[in-house]
């Protein structure tokens, strides 16, 4: 398990923990707090592929993060360690193939390393995360008054809960192998939606105010590089990418329908 303390990482370790698999999770700290009980804690930095060779011994399934540069050292060690299957957190915008888009780009170039490492893969390809919410706590904390970018964009953001619960089950099974699965919530909603439903759960009477794209793109680059700024505008300002559509992948998977917004904002109240 790669990547085991971010959003869908740390959901996933969860869900395999509960389901008796023996697992490894690596972070960069390699710290053993908050794992579940019988989940080993190690140690390894995805960008120097020596440090996480070792972990590789005796691993049947490996869950990998993009847009490392010791991805595809990494993919060698782990046919050589004897791994036979790969899951890949990539994303939707990967099967738009615009190389010159940042996002996209690194997306497309961590799938590519995957095919041609000879290994069984399956690719995860989820929408934006619920979970980006979180971005607006200090301003709901501060007030009333949400300012959002690109207000006119209805995606069907997916929690990285569900994400995780398709992650187990491709870990555990070929039967999603060479596959890339489009993952997306159960509805498409604007930035307003989104920040009405933190209202209702919060008991508050929250407005979103649609920022300019001249003001986004200042906020926004204040705080990532340009060329990512430019590949969101690209997504949700030219049109390059459709989030839109909601698709009947995780309940295909998991068997049960995926989480609405609603249900992510009442599980991460305590965030707001």
């Amino acid at each position: 398990m790669t990547g085991a303390t971010g959003n869908v990482g740390a959901a996933l370790v969860r869900a395999l923990a509960e389901a008796g698999e023996p697992t490894r999770a690596m972070s960069r700290s390699g710290l053993a707090e908050g794992l579940p009980a019988g989940v080993t804690a190690v140690a390894g930095d995805l960008n120097r592929p020596e440090t996480v060779r070792e972990a590789l011994d005796g691993v049947r399934a490996m869950f990998l993060m993009p847009g490392y540069t010791g991805q595809r050292q990494i993919l060698t060690d782990a046919r050589a360690a004897g791994v036979e299957r790969i899951v890949l957190l990539s994303g939707k915008s990967a099967g738009t193939g615009d190389t010159a888009n940042a996002v996209a780009g690194y997306l497309i170039d961590a799938e590519t390393a995957v095919r041609e490492s000879g290994l069984p893969w399956t690719f995860l390809r989820p929408t934006s995360f619920m979970s980006n919410a979180l971005q607006l706590a200090d301003q709901i904390r501060k007030g009333d008054a949400v300012r959002v970018p690109f207000p006119d964009a209805r995606t069907a953001d997916v929690d990285p809960h569900d994400i995780a619960q398709v992650a187990l089950r491709a870990l555990l099974s070929d039967a999603y192998a060479g596959r890339a699965l489009e993952l997306t919530g159960p509805e498409a909603l604007l930035p307003a939606d989104r920040v009405r439903v933190l209202g209702e759960v919060l008991g508050r009477d929250l407005a979103a105010v649609g920022l300019a794209h001249e003001e986004a793109r200042a906020a926004m680059e204040a705080r990532m590089p340009k060329p990512y700024v430019d590949a969101f505008f690209g997504f949700f300002v030219d049109g390059t990418l459709d989030e839109s559509v909601v698709l009947p992948t995780v309940r295909e998977v998991t068997g049960r329908e995926p989480r609405t917004f609603e249900q992510w904002a009442r599980a991460h109240v305590d965030a707001f």
